[in-house]
């Protein structure tokens, strides 16, 4: 078997690695045109950067090419394996560059949101001194992962993840490309073996050249003396689809919202997308179900009550079963959800509680009073038994009776808010019809 025998060198995706912008790919926002990543290293004015976005969204590679454009002294810290003692012994160095050449140097944090407060304050005052200019990299929310008084000096910027065009981009790029690429090899690559690469990549430029660079030097040369790539051998490189989704961090928030709003909005296929992503992802399926069962109260509510006990049902007989019959219990709850009409009215629970948070807490009319604690009472007391007037509804037509429930102080106030939707309005009609009807004593059957 004839393999190509590359020399002992750097993986593909780290030689192909932009080293001047203009090779970067994707962040239009950012590097394109009059952006303000490029103003910056067109006018070598730089100050103190967050970088937040996805994983293999680029941050580190910019970084890279910012320190490379302006020809500033570079350092890097990874936040996972590094600490305060790297950070001094960076800060020793820097001092000294300053103290010969006058330069200020960059120091690049990645992953900074894994770094403690107190870390992320000792940056402070070497920052704030101008001895450091930072870039930090972070795949969480900068505003719930890092220390204020860190924002308030650094300049914050949103990468997003790379589409597969752009993915596509770099492939034939890597492909083309003689220096560092496979641009000088006897090489031929099939269009749908580049498409799906881009394709299973999902974003991640790293993973579709590790992909590309297994293909190459594990296929065989034909009798020709050229590589054949085709689709099979695309498929055999890159066997399982990279997942952009995260069980933690911002994405998890984020598609746990998309799931949710799909199924408020009454939309069954965005619903099972988002849960399916979610479930390959490798999400635990009863935080799904947790969110499903609010949902049941919150969204679905006195529209279709039943739907509570649909989705509580799914999650017993899913404890019972396990995966992936699991599956047909998580899609059961997520259907009912999409497809149930919807009320919020559940909500006036809020309302009760800020009158009550706002205005304190009535007296209980005597009437709605507990019978044998008043009847003690009175008779103790020599007094009336307040409880006596209590008028038992289930005594009258319809099993309503006009009486007052409310503390004297809390007059014409209303909480709930009915639903046009599914059930919830057929209850009100019935009461406000009861209501209008009148009181008379049922004959009771003794």
């Amino acid at each position: 078997m004839d393999l190509f025998v590359p020399p002992l060198k750097q993986p593909l995706a780290t030689r192909m690695r932009p080293k001047e912008l203009s090779q970067f790919i994707g962040q239009e926002h950012l590097v394109g045109e009059g952006k303000m990543i490029r103003r910056i290293i067109e006018s070598k004015v730089l100050s103190s950067l967050i970088f937040y976005g996805p994983a293999s969204s680029g941050k580190t590679t910019l970084a890279h090419v910012i320190a490379k454009e302006l020809g500033v002294p570079f350092e890097q810290i990874n936040a996972v394996l590094d600490g305060v003692k790297q950070l001094r012994e960076i800060v020793e160095k820097a001092e000294k560059r300053r103290t010969l050449s006058g330069q200020q140097t960059l120091l690049f944090v990645d992953e900074i949101h894994r770094w403690n407060k107190a870390q992320q304050d000792a940056l402070l005052p070497h920052i704030e001194s101008g001895l450091l200019l930072l870039i930090g990299a972070t795949t969480e929310n900068p505003y719930y992962a890092l220390v204020s008084p860190l924002l308030s000096r650094c300049q914050l910027f949103e990468l997003f993840a790379l589409d597969q065009e752009q993915v596509h981009k770099a492939i034939e790029t890597a492909l083309m490309d003689k220096s560092n690429g496979f641009g000088e090899w006897d090489i031929e690559v099939h269009p749908e073996a580049i498409q799906h690469w881009a394709s299973f990549a999902a974003g991640d430029i790293r993973n579709a050249l590790n992909a590309v660079e297994m293909a190459v030097l594990s296929t065989p040369k034909s009798s020709d003396g050229k590589v054949y790539i085709d689709r099979e051998i695309a498929e055999e490189s890159i066997q399982k689809r990279q997942r952009r989704y995260s069980g933690t961090g911002d994405e998890h928030y984020h598609f746990a919202s998309a799931f949710i709003k799909s199924m408020r909005g009454s939309d069954p296929d965005a619903a099972l997308y988002w849960l399916a992503a979610m479930l390959e992802g490798g999400e635990d399926p009863l935080f799904l179900f947790r969110r499903m069962l609010i949902f049941a109260s919150e969204d679905v509510g006195m529209a279709d009550p039943t739907t509570l006990t649909v989705v509580e049902s799914s999650v017993k007989a899913f404890q019972q079963c396990g995966m992936p019959e699991g599956l047909y219990f998580l899609s059961q709850a997520c259907l009912h959800c999409s497809l149930a009409p919807k009320s919020n009215s559940t909500k006036a629970i809020f309302s009760a509680l800020k009158h009550i948070q706002e205005h304190g807490v009535g007296l209980v009319p005597g009437h709605l009073k507990d019978k044998t604690a008043s009847k003690l009472k009175a008779k103790y007391e020599q007094s009336a038994n307040e409880s006596a007037d209590y008028q038992y509804p289930h005594d009258y037509s319809n099993h309503w009776i006009n009486a007052t429930y409310l503390p004297e102080n809390v007059s014409n106030i209303s909480f709930y808010e009915p639903g046009t939707e599914g059930r919830e309005m057929r209850y009100w009609e019935r009461l406000e019809q009861i209501k209008g009807s009148s009181n008379s004593i049922r004959n009771k059957q003794r």
